[in-house]
């Protein structure tokens, strides 16, 4: 049986494909048409996912949709009128677009379906439709280790659920409670996110990864003032300082009253305001995790926990409830925002809407979340002869060590191997590498690869067998989903001098032997990188543990500031050329900068992505 899952047309459409209960397929439309958090319909994630299979449209048997629009369209309009007569504004500028489209979303999916092949019209269902929050709670129990669990969902808003909790047991979810809009976890960190100056859907990581540079000063404000917090971590939030609910912005005059200042302008010098606000809203809202994942075990009496929801996305977060909460393991959907509700969708459909039966599978059912498109060597040979690039051709044999012994020189790598990741983060597949002993690196990959803000930490890669010899975690972490701290045995001592520097003149010194991967609070958001899902990037990492004696690299995404992740030998390509990227490697292709036709020079990255 073929069941298609879709998510769109709000932020980060994508498509997933389960075949007889297994995700043999699922992409990011932003991947294609090179739009970030494009919310589109998702046609060419689509149409790769049935490529990927070799089926035709006709050949599915079911379509789902993971909300379901006409409780949304309630729940706007019910909001417009608690809040009457302010939002009219708003109301005037939602209601053309619900009115014309969304409220008629399964006429439109079904027009864009059309699109795509043929399908029989007259099958009521084809297309399906999943609660918002059961998709995110299908996505993270259904691929899950475990045969029995409770599930977590916490993002800005579903239909009317904010935060909900499930009992996953064996092929069925079973609700338990949920928290509605407004009172929104996500909500309230992406209120802090647009306070701080950056982009909310896009910035709340940037506000994650400021949060150590400040301290805490404002938690109480925000715990007396905006939010309601009961010791069972049930919340409500004061709406008199948020505008979201019905206005344009996400935060009110009220609230910048208590913060004593407006919103900071995007791309603005950030201040150890803005580094001190990130910090505080952190703590608040992992105190608020604790206690909901506290009171969830204490209901279910269940000894494992499944996350989803654009909140499970705080790594620091999740690391905490990993070393301080009461479940004896957690597991992360890897694209646990909108994006990872298409593959909720159709493994919904699978096992509760068909009842198939479900054995959990270990590690996990997605596969380390390399279910993109992938490129053979002839493909890119193809490519690159086509625009006359300079390349030399090896064996793995030859390629690994060469790597490593390029990385080891401080060069900086574009590596594109494999399936593409599905979701935020790259693992390895379409990945930037770095030395993580270089002083120098996180700066240089920040501001010369990267054209982001200096601020931003880079992550680790680590071979599985070894994350306990650099970091304090004793189990896997191969989605870069959980932050830990590194270990006393590498840490570093800091001058009397250097100890005094606060906001980002902490940058300036060396915390580890790893620095370019530790963070000035000594964390590091994780990934450990297994034999069994990607063997290549396994033995590059092995092969620069031999030639060094270091086991870890930095991995940034392939991309640069407000440019989703390659996708294609020619993404990859554009990206080495247009920044100061030293080699690119396209599977068993090793391409020198230094090498390439002048002419091929890309155009500058911010000439074609805008800022995020």
């Amino acid at each position: 049986m073929n069941i298609l899952g879709i998510s769109a047309f709000y932020h980060d459409s994508a498509a997933a494909l389960v075949v007889d209960g297994n995700i043999v397929a699922a992409a990011q439309e932003e991947r294609f048409t090179r739009k970030k958090h494009d919310a589109a319909f998702p046609e060419q994630a689509i149409a790769y996912c049935l490529q990927s299979a070799n089926l035709q449209l006709s050949d599915l048997d079911h379509v789902v949709f993971y909300e379901k629009p006409l409780i949304t369209f309630e729940r706007l309009l019910e909001t417009y009128l608690a809040y009457a007569p302010k939002g009219f504004r708003s109301f005037l500028m939602a209601m053309p677009v619900w009115l014309k489209e969304k409220l008629y979303l399964k006429a439109v999916i079904r027009r864009e379906l059309a699109q795509l092949g043929e399908y029989d019209r007259r099958d009521r269902q084809f297309l399906l439709f999943a609660e918002h929050h059961q998709s995110h709670a299908a996505s993270a129990f259904f691929p899950s280790p475990f045969q029995q669990a409770a599930v977590l969902c916490i993002d800005a808003v579903g239909e009317w659920a904010t935060t909900s909790v499930w009992l996953g047991q064996d092929n069925q979810l079973i609700p338990q409670w949920e928290i509605n809009f407004p009172h929104s976890l996500g909500m309230l960190y992406s209120a802090f996110t647009y306070y701080t100056g950056f982009r909310v859907n896009s910035g709340e990581y940037k506000l994650m990864g400021l949060a150590p540079y400040g301290q805490p000063i404002y938690a109480d404000k925000i715990m007396e003032n905006l939010l309601d917090l009961k010791e069972d971590g049930s919340f409500r939030l004061n709406m008199d300082y948020f505008n979201y609910s019905v206005g344009l912005t996400m935060t009110s005059r009220k609230f910048h009253k208590l913060f004593e200042g407006e919103p900071r302008s995007p791309e603005s010098a950030i201040t150890q305001r803005e580094m001190d606000l990130a910090a505080s809203i952190q703590k608040v809202i992992e105190e608020v995790v604790l206690r909901l994942a506290r009171t969830v075990h204490r209901e279910t009496g269940e000894d494992y926990l499944c996350l989803a929801g654009g909140v499970a996305l705080n790594c620091v977060s999740n690391g905490r409830l990993l070393r301080e909460g009461p479940f004896k393991d957690i597991w992360i959907q890897p694209a646990a925002g909108d994006a990872g509700g298409s593959v909720g969708a159709a493994l919904s459909a699978w096992y509760q809407y068909k009842d198939q039966p479900r054995k959990a599978a270990s590690p996990d059912a997605m596969g380390g979340s390399y279910l993109g498109p992938h490129f053979s060597n002839g493909e890119i040979q193809q490519y690159l002869d086509s625009i006359g690039a300079t390349y030399e051709h090896f064996a793995d044999a030859q390629l690994m060590p060469q790597v490593a012994e390029i990385l080891a020189s401080e060069n900086v790598v574009g590596w594109f191997q494999g399936p593409m990741e599905f979701g935020p983060r790259a693992l390895g597949g379409r990945s930037i590498l770095g030395d993580s002993r270089s002083p120098k690196m996180q700066s240089v990959m920040n501001l010369k690869i990267k054209q982001r803000e200096s601020f931003r930490p880079f992550a680790p890669s680590v071979l599985a067998e070894r994350v306990s010899d650099y970091f304090q975690m004793d189990r896997s972490s191969p989605y870069m989903l959980q932050v830990a701290t590194v270990q006393d045995s590498i840490r570093q001592p800091i001058p009397a001098q250097a100890a005094l520097a606060q906001g980002l003149d902490q940058l300036k010194t060396p915390r580890s032997t790893i620095p370019a991967v530790t963070h000035v609070d000594y964390s590091a958001r994780i990934q450990t990188v297994h034999r069994e899902t990607n063997p290549r990037y396994h033995q590059l990492l092995s092969q620069f543990e031999q030639k060094t004696g270091c086991a870890v690299l930095v991995n940034s995404s392939f991309n640069v500031r407000g440019e989703p992740i390659v996708c294609t030998p020619a993404d990859a390509y554009r990206c080495f050329m247009a920044t100061e990227m030293d080699y690119l490697v396209l599977e068993n292709y090793l391409l020198c900068k230094a090498k390439q036709p002048p002419q091929l020079k890309a155009k500058s990255w911010a000439a074609t992505f805008a800022l995020d």
